[in-house]
């Protein structure tokens, strides 16, 4: 076996960085350069730091054809005589272009450029077929399998050095091409990573306009949240749902936005008709969070208004899931809750998990008129409620949990004051 490579001191282009060398305009996004997609130009000079692969098993036939290409300017070569050998030097190598023979012992050149282009890392290099054969056959079988060019022996100097050129230009344009658009992938993903964040702020934000009239943490509505994201896991929904979950549980109580302070913060139990009007803050953020009526949009948009309004969107589904659990998580599992009175699987799994999140965290963190309860109270009330107040399949889950629960509790403690209270 004969290898052979031959380089510059300069280091030779491959793939994407031809792109560079012909000197493509760029600019910058997000302090990344990027290519346009239609500004490429390459010239010849562009291409002769190219990596260049000769397989032939005809020592002769290499000096050659590297000698013709040389008296171009090209100067970076990687040859071999061994076709068996061909494969893992294109692994190892990365060339730019692989010029292959086709009558070789052992492996021939159309073997070898089947399994390049069977093979995925491989595939897109191009690949110039030179052969002394005239039958059409070759020629088509070549062609069928992928080969950028064909090329009769004995080789014309000039026709090798220009087909080259064509085949190295054409390469420069499809990894510019590739690179382009995988800039542009990462441009979405960024917008898109940027989209959600600025969604999870804003649910947060409008989540603690609600809590701040009680807990002016907004404590409350992370744990909730977080809660009800870990039931959600234990039960087993995937990853978005549960993502959804988490956000949509911190809006369950924007309702409270509607109902006056003095029933609000009113300190012990609550008369009929005062936990009547509270108990309207399902409605109320079921209203708040679901999208307007084309009619109701038209009015809101033509009538001037001191502030902002926030216009709502049927396409979002964290807030539909929202408007759910806000009118649901009050529903008990036997049918004795509000706002609609639903029972068992009538109510939203979504509901019956809040309505587990959110009364641990209503019993066990104090308030500006209640204190929390001891953590054993909590649980004893949560195991009271089961398969009356709450699902069974979710409050099971929020004890295969619990001390996911515990660290949670902890990690976003407000106030940790213990003491006999009620809780609405």
């Amino acid at each position: 076996m004969t290898v052979q490579s031959h380089q510059s001191s300069d280091i030779p282009l491959s793939g994407a960085s031809l792109v560079a060398a012909a000197g493509v305009p760029m600019t910058s996004v997000d302090g990344n350069p990027i290519v346009h997609a239609n500004s490429i130009d390459v010239s010849t000079s562009d291409l002769r730091d190219a990596l260049v692969m000769v397989v032939d098993d005809e020592g002769f036939n290499i000096d050659l054809v590297e000698a013709y290409l040389e008296e171009e300017g090209f100067r970076n070569f990687v040859t071999t005589t061994d076709s068996t050998a061909a494969l893992s030097m294109v692994r190892t190598h990365n060339p730019d272009i692989v010029l292959l023979d086709v009558k070789m012992p052992h492996v021939t050149g159309l073997e070898i450029l089947a399994a390049m282009r069977n093979d995925r890392e491989l595939r897109l290099i191009p690949t110039l077929i030179l052969t002394a054969s005239t039958a059409p056959e070759t020629k088509l079988e070549a062609l069928r399998l992928g080969a950028s060019d064909f090329l009769a022996k004995p080789v014309d100097p000039s026709e090798l050095a220009l087909r080259v050129r064509n085949v190295l230009s054409a390469k420069a344009y499809q990894d510019h091409l590739a690179k382009y658009s995988e800039r542009l992938e990462q441009q979405v993903e960024s917008r898109t990573k940027e989209l959600l964040r600025s969604r999870e702020e804003a649910i947060h934000c409008l989540a603690r306009a609600g809590e701040f009239r009680d807990d002016d943490t907004g404590h409350h509505v992370m744990r909730v949240g977080l809660y009800s994201a870990i039931i959600a896991q234990e039960l087993g929904f995937p990853k978005s749902a549960i993502d959804l979950i988490q956000q949509a549980a911190q809006l369950h109580d924007v309702g409270k936005i509607g109902i006056p302070d003095a029933i609000l913060h009113k300190p012990g139990k609550l008369e009929s008709h005062e936990f009547q009007i509270i108990k309207k803050h399902c409605e109320i953020g079921q209203n708040i969070i679901n999208p307007l009526s084309p009619e109701e949009s038209k009015r809101l948009s033509d009538h001037t208004t001191v502030g902002m309004k926030i216009m709502s969107s049927t396409s979002s589904p964290v807030l539909e899931l929202a408007a759910l659990i806000a009118s649901s998580h009050h529903e008990k599992f036997d049918g004795s809750g509000y706002p609609l009175g639903l029972a068992g699987e009538d109510i939203p799994i979504e509901g019956r998990i809040v309505a587990v999140a959110d009364v641990f965290d209503a019993i066990s963190s104090a308030r500006p008129y209640k204190k929390a309860f001891p953590l054993e109270k909590c649980l004893a009330i949560l195991t009271e409620g089961r398969g009356s107040h709450f699902d069974p399949k979710p409050l099971d889950a929020f004890f295969a949990r619990l001390d996911d629960i515990i660290r949670i509790r902890d990690d976003y403690a407000g106030s940790t004051e213990s003491d006999q209270s009620e809780s609405v």
